[in-house]
């Protein structure tokens, strides 16, 4: 009788460590995971360069723009990104100018 429930309590430990092992398989993000309100694409420089077609195929489900809300460049981290109703506003950037001095320096 001891041996039975030694036996079922290795067994039911030895199932138990390996579903959470096939859960954290199954819930890790290996490509881009997103819904109405955002999402995450797992870094990579590949990843960065078409990072925008991607949030704009998941967000355009819903009728909805990305909007780049982090990007952070190391192996491991995420490109985050919101959706929203309004097409963002670009911003003008203008380019200031700087005057020129010319300096002499006499020896």
């Amino acid at each position: 009788m001891k041996g039975r429930l030694i036996a079922v309590a290795a067994l039911s430990l030895m199932l138990t460590s390996g579903a959470n092992a096939w859960n954290d398989i199954l819930n890790s993000v290996w490509g881009p995971k997103g819904n109405d309100t955002g999402g995450i694409i797992p870094w990579t420089p590949e990843n960065e360069l078409n990072a925008f077609d991607i949030a704009t195929a998941q967000c355009a489900r819903w009728y909805k723009f990305p909007v780049a809300t982090s990007i952070l460049r190391m192996p491991g981290n995420y490109i985050a990104y919101k959706c929203v109703w309004d097409p963002p506003v670009v911003a003008e950037v203008r380019q200031r100018r700087h005057r020129r001095i010319d300096v002499n320096i006499d020896k």
